[in-house]
């Protein structure tokens, strides 16, 4: 028997990657067994077992593989990554958004994570994850706010953290809706207007010539 290459191992995982992100979403995380992601890959359990420790493993995997450069984005965490400002938040926000709006594959992790995922124990790592990096995005946007609202000569209207969670629970609103209806509208014109309204209203502009217009 031929020795499997590391390009053959690679080639392994992402087949596995492939199949667990098409039948997530056809079927739901917790209705697909690690099994059904084999037989679809055409691999064996114990390819699944030498690559991926549980289903979670496996789910975070797809997830990373897909989503890490936007969350790097969104939440700051490359190591020479500097301090945001509130503007370069909201650029971040609208970018992350125009790339869950064109990128398929992006588009379908983001509709399992949202969508078609239930946390029941065996996914506690997956839970865990993604309030990681629910935590790490809050505080990137409350940080921002926070400089904002002490260069100003006049006090906040409402405390940091309460407008970083404001913010955050506005754009996580409209992508859910905007994946349960994606020609219901343009999700990075639908943001960018709600995001400038939303920090308007605290008192900040970030994008002057949308206000003119």
């Amino acid at each position: 028997m031929a020795r499997r290459t590391k390009a053959d191992a690679q080639a392994t995982r992402s087949g596995l990657l492939d199949a667990a992100e098409q039948l997530f979403e056809a079927r739901g995380v917790s209705r697909t067994s690690l099994n059904d992601i084999a037989v679809a890959a055409g691999a064996t359990r114990g390819a699944i077992y030498w690559h991926f420790k549980d289903k979670a493993d496996l789910f975070n995997a797809m997830m990373e593989r897909a989503t890490l450069p936007m969350e790097q984005l969104l939440t700051g965490t490359a190591p020479d990554a500097p301090p945001a400002t509130v503007a370069q938040v909201g650029e971040a926000m609208l970018e992350a958004l125009h790339r869950i709006a064109t990128d398929a594959s992006l588009r379908r992790v983001m509709q399992i994570a949202i969508h078609r995922v239930e946390y029941v124990e065996e996914l506690g790592a997956v839970q865990a994850r993604h309030l990681q990096m629910h935590r790490q995005w809050l505080a990137r946007n409350r940080s921002a706010l926070e400089r904002a609202f002490a260069e100003r000569p006049w006090p906040a209207a409402v405390p940091p953290d309460m407008a970083a969670l404001g913010l955050q629970v506005l754009v996580e609103g409209l992508l859910q809706s905007w994946l349960l209806d994606p020609q219901a509208y343009d999700l990075v014109q639908a943001a960018r207007a709600s995001i400038g309204t939303y920090l308007r209203g605290l008192g900040l502009e970030v994008w002057p010539d949308q206000h003119a217009a």
